[in-house]
């Protein structure tokens, strides 16, 4: 691990970066993945490099809560965010700080123009990948119905922390977003291996392919980007028997294996470990989950 103080993911401050320098070969081990994404520069969609240059220009009237409905609608925007946010902190304090518009507040709007130019976009980024760029849209849009799954959970049982615990779910697969955008042929290569064999668990080929498991590199990077302890923590599928855990790892899962329709084979185990969850019976719990896939 590297011993000096880590950057935070670095806020654009000039144009939009087009050209992008991709992994072809993985990386040694999880410390040298550590290492290069401790600089590597973090394209978001290209609809909120749009709406942050007009919220810019129109910046003496904008409060908090209009940048938080930009940010918090795209993962590595809000990464970027909160690891910035962390960045500015005192070495040895801490924060519980985890919502997008509570950080915003901290920050300050103009602070935040001054330190956010125009960010680079995913777009542009794999201009030259286009089955790179599909394949991270599809995980986005995984990302956003994990989100809903888990706050649908939380709110249903009554959880204090139901920001966090959305929040949480919704940035899960943030390294598995980096590196479709810094390792596209890597993340094309196992993506073509489980459909060519379905019955291939997903940390097994990351091994395979990358030397690591992506859900290593989600901790250890959201350790030295120094998040809010409490959304590391529940972020960590190693604590599934706390509760506020199993309600982001079975959101996740959820939205994993219903992304292409509910006849995946291990939706049955879903239902039965959520309902478990919910303190429910598995008849009602994939009623209510149906009910809340509809409404995304």
């Amino acid at each position: 691990m590297p011993t000096s103080t880590p950057a935070p993911p670095t806020p654009a401050t000039e144009g939009p970066a087009v050209h992008a320098a991709y992994l072809s070969a993985p990386l040694r081990d999880l410390d040298a993945w550590t290492r290069y994404f401790r600089d590597a520069p973090i394209p978001v969609l290209a609809s909120t490099s749009r709406a942050i240059e007009a919220l810019r220009a129109d910046e003496d009237n904008v409060d908090a809560s209009m940048l938080a409905a930009v940010i918090e609608a795209d993962p590595l925007m809000t990464l970027k965010l909160l690891a910035h946010v962390a960045s500015k902190r005192r070495p040895g304090t801490f924060t519980e700080t985890e919502s997008v518009t509570t950080s915003l507040v901290m920050t300050g709007i103009s602070p935040f123009f001054r330190s956010f130019g125009v960010q680079p976009t995913i777009e542009d980024w794999l201009h030259d990948q286009p089955q790179a760029l599909e394949g991270l849209r599809t995980l986005l849009h995984r990302c956003e119905r994990a989100a809903h799954f888990a706050l649908g959970f939380a709110v249903h049982r009554g959880d204090t922390d139901v920001g966090v615990i959305r929040l949480a779910a919704f940035l899960y697969d943030f390294a598995e977003l980096l590196m479709w955008c810094h390792a596209p042929t890597l993340q094309l290569y196992m993506a073509q291996a489980q459909r060519a064999d379905p019955t291939l668990r997903t940390a097994t080929v990351q091994r395979g392919v990358l030397n690591i498991e992506l859900d290593d590199l989600r901790q250890t990077l959201m350790k030295m980007w120094h998040l809010p302890e409490l959304l590391v923590r529940i972020s960590d599928n190693r604590h599934a028997d706390q509760a506020i855990v199993r309600n982001v790892v079975l959101a996740v899962r959820l939205a994993r294996h219903t992304m292409h329709g509910w006849d995946n084979p291990a939706l049955p185990d879903d239902i039965e470990d959520i309902a478990k969850l919910l303190n429910s019976v598995p008849r009602a719990t994939l009623a209510f989950v149906h009910k809340i896939d509809h409404a995304i």
